[in-house]
């Protein structure tokens, strides 16, 4: 107030405080200019230029070091200022000098420059003496081993070149890497224009690009290296190697991934590492994975094990275990490597995920609760990086798919989408996106959205060899190609899936999902040999996981469906089965599809409730946040721990009647005689729903399907919709609906 005149706020005393250090000289000039925060004024700046230049020498160096980053610290301040002599006395001096300084108001008694000071200091150094001096620094704080990070940083686009220069960049480039930050990618770079010889940090910078989410910048890195072994160390050829391996792998060509690291090891004199085990597994390799996991127990000789070498391990045992083990096993070992990485780097040098194996072996096994909330941790502790994300946030929606909540499912894919703009997939994530495109179209009975999204299939399909862990999204795109009479594009792919589980034994927990998509196919062309050849494969892998339990309970309902053989109890037990796995919609389409082959109006009647309660169950799944911040709100567990909301017989949701001719409905699937009101609307509910699938040009059979209702009695609802309206044509049936859909929407 004895400078301004006024009361001065909080905010500004905080403000005026903290960039004077309480030095009253510059207190009462900072209030006088009336500028508290942003930009020092030119009056300012100049009167607090005359009080240093008014110092010793000494003294301005000793401020003009600090303020442009030297710390306070004798082992680099007196080097720096050239204080120090034959004597030692340089210490002696900087202990003189700081209390001179302070003593002016530019630096505080521990030798920090006051932030106003250095403010103005900053501005007044010219760009050569600027340069120049942090380069002393640069090199000072290399000399004595400490970190770099900060002054490289200031160093960095200075243009300073030279050995020293680019010792520094190198240096703060490898400090980036070990914490994974990004910016070793740009120290790299400039370690490079700084004189470093390309060749000599390749392999390093490779390593950095996987780990910043450029797999092309990795890929180009590495493919240096490896073109030119005889100029560099074994050691760099190894990494070279290992981060060319795990690029192919997340691309999707685990095949080459895999050459990749049997090269590596034979560069190295050693065995594989423990991280090859999913690549050499993924491609049907079971004996070198054995040999891989029996042998160095996935550690390396010589040097102390890490939480990268615990959870390479892990993993290593639990894909083994998935395939010749235990599938609770094979979990359990997979979701504790995804924990050790959390507080561990190297995760994004991994060809994949330790999150996204563990979340795969769940889903094969119906335990989609754990998969969720493995991937949704894996999503909260950045695991994996940048590149892992899409794939991780992918994996979520196919969990919803399956669970038969597409709307969920398509929100998870726009996300992905939305995300990447511009930048395409890579081969690995486009296959699953593509997937879980077509399964969603399909599950909705959209023809229009099921042959559109085909089209992104078919590229991804040409782009994506077979491999263990696309087997599930391979089997939709099967029954999806024999919707749309498009076999020939599936085929070759699903003879390679069949020799890759050949070669693997016939593991039942990969091999059961792709008998089911096949038995599916079946169903559509009413193909009864070729159905009942998959329920056969499914009933001998009965005994791999309650999953493949579910479905090869199932299958032979699905035959019976196609001879019109309908046992409603058992099918409905079966339908329910699916559901406690978390396959709702199976369950549903299994129940509703019964429902339609039989005459038996009693069973019509429970097989299309059992159907509409295990389609609402599916449908009840919720989206997690956009932003991924936390887990999505939790399902009630089903039996044996899986998210299926439970769905006891006799304890449906209350939903109008099915409509069965000669039922006393009337066709509109609402109860006669019961004195009830009419709807608001001018149709009812459940001829709404029917508008909806009309107007969006899907059939009679279709919409049925969608419905869960006879094809004769979606002909029921739209004669009676079409008497309501005073429609004498389609188009006329046509304009009227989409007027009152519009006027509901509105």
């Amino acid at each position: 107030m004895r400078v301004t005149g006024d009361r001065i706020a909080d905010d500004a005393v905080r403000a005026v405080l903290e960039r004077t250090a309480g030095s009253p000289m510059l207190v009462d000039r900072l209030l006088a200019s009336g500028a508290t925060t942003g930009a020092v004024p030119a009056g300012l700046a100049e009167q607090i230029g005359y009080v240093v230049d008014a110092e010793d020498p000494r003294v301005v160096d000793l401020v003009t070091a600090t303020a442009l980053g030297a710390p306070s610290d004798s082992e680099v301040l007196v080097p720096l200022l050239g204080l120090a002599d034959a004597a030692g006395s340089g210490i002696d001096e900087l202990d003189e000098l700081v209390p001179r300084a302070a003593a002016a108001g530019l630096c505080t008694p521990d030798g920090r420059v006051v932030p106003l000071v250095g403010e103005v200091v900053r501005g007044r150094v010219a760009p050569a003496r600027r340069t120049e001096l942090r380069r002393s620094l640069a090199e000072i704080e290399l000399d004595r081993g400490g970190s770099v990070l900060a002054v490289a940083r200031m160093l960095r686009g200075s243009g300073a070149t030279g050995d020293r220069a680019a010792a520094v960049f190198a240096a703060a480039a490898a400090e980036a890497a070990r914490s994974e930050h990004p910016d070793a990618v740009r120290f790299y770079a400039e370690a490079v224009a700084a004189g470093t010889p390309p060749l000599a940090v390749a392999a390093h910078r490779a390593a950095s690009h996987l780990v910043a989410g450029d797999l092309d910048g990795a890929l180009g890195h590495a493919d240096a290296v490896l073109s030119a072994t005889d100029a560099v160390e074994p050691d760099d050829a190894v990494r070279a190697g290992s981060v060319a391996a795990a690029v192919l792998a997340r691309r999707g060509l685990l095949a080459r991934s895999a050459e990749l690291y049997r090269w590596t090891a034979a560069v190295a004199g050693e065995g594989m590492p423990a991280a090859a085990v999913p690549v050499l597994i993924g491609t049907g390799a079971l004996a070198e994975a054995r040999e891989v996991v029996d042998g160095a127990g996935g550690f390396v000789p010589g040097r102390a094990p890490t939480l990268v070498d615990g959870a390479d391990d892990l993993t290593a045992r639990g894909m083994l275990d998935s395939v010749q083990g235990s599938p609770t096993a094979a979990l359990s070992g997979l979701a504790r490597a995804a924990g050790l990485l959390e507080s561990a780097h190297g995760a994004a040098l991994l060809p994949d995920t330790p999150a996204a194996l563990a979340a795969l072996v769940a889903v094969h096994t119906g335990e989609f609760d754990v998969a969720s909330s493995v991937l949704d941790r894996a999503l909260r502790t950045g695991l994996g990086g940048a590149p892992a994300r899409p794939r991780h946030r992918l994996l979520l929606g196919w969990i919803a798919l399956l669970r038969g909540a597409t709307g969920p499912a398509a929100e998870r894919l726009a996300a992905v989408d939305t995300a990447s703009g511009d930048r395409p997939l890579e081969p690995r994530d486009e296959f699953l996106a593509a997937s879980l495109q077509v399964a969603i179209a399909r599950r909705n009975s959209d023809v229009g959205a099921l042959m559109r999204s085909w089209t992104r299939a078919r590229q991804a399909i040409v782009r994506h060899p077979v491999d263990l862990f696309v087997l599930q999204p391979l089997g939709e795109l099967v029954t999806a190609a024999t919707r749309l009479r498009e076999e020939s594009w599936v085929r070759p792919h699903l003879d390679e899936a069949t020799a890759l589980l050949d070669r693997l034994g016939r593991p039942a927990l990969w091999g059961a999902p792709l008998h089911w998509a096949q038995l599916q196919a079946a169903v559509m062309v009413d193909d009864v040999d070729t159905a009942r050849a998959h329920t056969e494969a499914l009933e001998r892998e009965a005994g791999g996981s309650r999953f493949a339990h579910a479905m090869a309970a199932a299958a032979p309902h699905w035959v019976g469906v196609l001879e019109n053989r309908i046992d409603a109890a058992a099918v409905e037990e079966a339908a329910r089965g699916l559901h406690a796995v978390g396959l709702s919609f199976d369950g549903g389409r299994l129940a509703g599809q019964a429902a339609l082959r039989t005459d038996d109006r009693r069973a019509v009647s429970a097989l299309l409730a059992c159907a509409r309660a295990l389609q609402a169950a599916g449908a009840d799944v919720r989206a997690a946040p956009a932003e991924d911040a936390g887990r999505a709100e939790p399902v009630p567990a089903g039996p044996g721990g899986t998210a299926a909301p439970s769905v006891p017989r006799g304890s449906e949701p209350a939903a109008p009647s099915p409509a069965v001719p000669g039922n006393g409905t009337g066709g509109t699937g609402e109860p006669g005689g019961n004195g009830s009101a009419e709807p608001p609307s001018l149709l009812s509910e459940r001829e709404l729903e029917v508008a909806e699938l009309v107007v969006q040009g899907r059939t009679q059979k279709e919409i049925g399907e969608a419905l869960f209702i006879s094809a004769k009695t979606v002909e029921h609802h739209v004669a009676r919709i079409r008497q309501r309206l005073g429609a004498g044509s389609r188009s006329e049936l046509l304009d009227g609906l989409r007027r009152i859909l519009e006027d509901r929407r509105g």
